[in-house]
């Protein structure tokens, strides 16, 4: 799928912590279309008019599901680009979107006892899968997020649409919650400051070699538990990265 560009209209900005954004923009023309765990460039030049050399953007992972009409994004501010989108951006106001890119979740793995490993907005690119359909072709999916508190933990949400549409199919996979940070059957929350970092060599122990993992957060994290895994014996192919930055 080749990227193209979309003229879009900022239709909702969410700021519900310090330094986090949410946004949700519509399109002022084409349909959006891109893949599950793709990702867009975001641009902001107020001058820009389509056909000239591309302006200073930024990769944002695409969080909203390929079905729906509107895309959002979560970001944390962490530079110049960043604060520059907090500090000038409105609702209201028109950017320019470049998408899609990347391949995440089109390359070859296996769908069987997959293993989904976010950290703090790592979790985005895999929310656009988990609130799709075509989720529930996973078999005893294993989803590890971690926050550094609960209140960095804003994507209940989507984690209810994706346990909703599972258990449509899935029945034994019941809502729960407990002192261990259990979400659902298949999904574990970690706060760091009740629970630690997320520990890959407890994850490993928990799953198998043969498992197709995924992991999205902190470039340092991504290659921390990369080199792990393969430490542990899982082949280099079965470990996919969402590491575009």
């Amino acid at each position: 799928m080749l990227a193209k560009k979309y003229k879009s209209e900022i239709v909702s900005i969410q700021n519900p912590l310090d330094g986090i954004y949410t946004l949700e923009f519509k399109t002022l023309g084409r349909k959006y279309k891109y893949y599950q765990g793709q990702f867009l460039h975001l641009a902001i030049d107020s001058e820009y008019d389509s056909v000239g050399q591309w302006p200073e953007s930024r990769c944002f992972s695409i969080q909203s599901n390929p079905d729906e009409e509107n895309i959002k994004i979560t970001y944390a501010v962490k530079g110049y680009f960043t604060s520059l989108m907090r500090d000038t951006l409105s609702e209201g106001d028109e950017v320019w979107l470049k998408l899609p890119y990347g391949d995440l979740f089109q390359q070859p793995h296996k769908k069987q006892n997959t293993v989904f490993i976010g950290g703090g907005t790592g979790i985005t690119p895999f929310l656009s899968l988990f609130t799709h359909e075509s989720f529930n072709e996973y078999t005893n999916p294993r989803i590890y997020i971690g926050f550094r508190s609960k209140e960095y933990n804003i994507y209940n949400e989507e984690l209810n649409r994706m346990i909703q549409i599972r258990s449509e199919t899935l029945a034994p996979e019941l809502i729960e919650g407990n002192s261990s940070g259990l979400l659902s059957g298949f999904v574990k929350s970690y706060y760091e400051d009740r629970d630690g970092i997320l520990n890959i060599e407890k994850i490993f122990e928990e799953n198998s070699p043969e498992s197709n993992y995924f992991i999205s957060g902190p470039p340092a994290m991504i290659k921390s538990f990369k080199n792990t895994l393969i430490e542990k014996g899982v082949p280099t192919e079965n470990i996919l990265t969402d590491d575009w930055e």
